[in-house]
């Protein structure tokens, strides 16, 4: 019998640690997410884009699996569901889910490619950043990355939504500040990972 499940995983009455089962909700909800980006891809382009009904099921996909990175999460973490599946899987959810909406609202001619562009490169040189430093130890998420997300997820479903014309300019101008948080905590990325590695080698040097 498997009682509370702490930070390590769920505890046997000897209170030895039992080992995460791969198969958990919180994987089973960024396999979701995953799965959802196909679907999402599809219905934004039917009747390419231009359907307000289809538009409205788009942001209800895209919605939807954006909870899904909230609800897995907190589950992992209040369950005890943390596995290495689930630290590589979910960060490449959220950026497929994100980079599919970019590049679709792209293609559908709403948005401009250099802000499809510019997150797009931000996200691989923050991902190639962690496998850089990687033996050395890891980024953290910050708060800075945190709220990236919130405004990238904000603003780009906004922008999938069939809104009025009038409210184009409010959109754009939150999709500017997405660009704006996304690039200044690429920076951030940057210096902390500079910062870990010249501690690690100052570790180095005087051992």
């Amino acid at each position: 019998m498997v009682t509370d499940a702490g930070p390590g995983g769920p505890t046997t009455p000897t209170g030895v640690v039992a080992p995460v089962p791969l198969v958990n909700i919180a994987n089973g909800l960024t396999v979701v997410r995953l799965l959802l980006v196909p679907v999402f891809l599809v219905v934004l382009f039917v009747d390419h884009g231009q359907s307000p009904a289809w538009r409205w099921a788009a942001f209800a996909v895209f919605a939807f699996a954006s909870l899904t990175d909230t609800f897995d999460g907190e589950f992992a973490r209040r369950w005890g569901l943390v596995t290495d599946f689930g630290k590589i899987a979910d960060p490449i959810a959220d950026k497929a889910l994100t980079g599919a909406a970019l590049v679709g609202l792209s293609m559908l001619g709403e948005l401009a490619w250099w802000v499809t562009i510019t997150i797009a490169v931000r996200e691989l040189g923050v991902t190639l950043l962690r496998f850089w430093v990687l033996r050395h130890g890891v980024i953290p998420a910050s708060r800075g990355g945190k709220i990236k997300t919130v405004v990238q997820t904000l603003a780009l479903g906004l922008a999938i939504m069939p809104l009025p014309a009038v409210l184009e300019p409010a959109v754009a101008v939150l999709m500017v500040a997405a660009v704006v948080v996304t690039v200044v905590t690429g920076f951030d990325y940057l210096i902390r990972a500079l910062r870990l590695r010249s501690r690690a080698k100052a570790r180095t040097a005087a051992v």
